[in-house]
């Protein structure tokens, strides 16, 4: 006998159908090949004005909190809660959507790109990637030598 729950299931709006028909459709060969729509967390760091956003349970976040104060800002907006606050997200930056194992993360950036956000990428990065950025050599760069004088006095 089987101890696992069941799945409650959503069904898609049927307004959207034309949003995801053409989303699919520009799901070319050519699109995956050049990678946009994945950018890995150096590359997210180094975007001006880009957000991390962190998709992940309020489980995973209360254990591990990501917060990259010194880099980018960060939102998290647990899967679920995606399609009701989805307007916290901006439009005219540069998105990267995280998770722990990817598969959250692409459903995310599926369901904001047929929505028409233009700039949302998957971060194509794990949790080791994340903490290799946040070694003292490139956390010295990106606070900046300024920053840490400042704190000295």
């Amino acid at each position: 006998m089987s101890s696992a729950r069941p799945v409650k299931q959503h069904k898609p709006k049927g307004e959207k159908m034309s949003n995801w028909d053409e989303l699919l459709r520009s799901m070319t060969f050519d699109f995956f090949a050049s990678g946009g729509h994945k950018i890995e967390m150096e590359n997210l760091l180094a975007t001006k004005d880009a957000i991390f956003l962190d998709v992940r349970s309020r489980q995973e976040w209360e254990s591990l909190q990501i917060r990259l104060e010194h880099h980018i800002r960060v939102l998290w907006i647990p899967i679920d809660e995606i399609p009701n606050r989805h307007n916290e997200i901006p439009r005219d930056k540069t998105v990267g959507v995280f998770c722990s194992a990817g598969t959250r993360s692409t459903i995310v950036y599926m369901y904001l790109r047929s929505l028409g956000y233009e700039n949302v990428r998957i971060t194509a990065s794990n949790y080791d990637a994340i903490t290799s950025q946040l070694l003292p050599g490139k956390l010295y760069k990106a606070i900046g030598n300024h920053k840490i004088e400042q704190e000295r006095h």
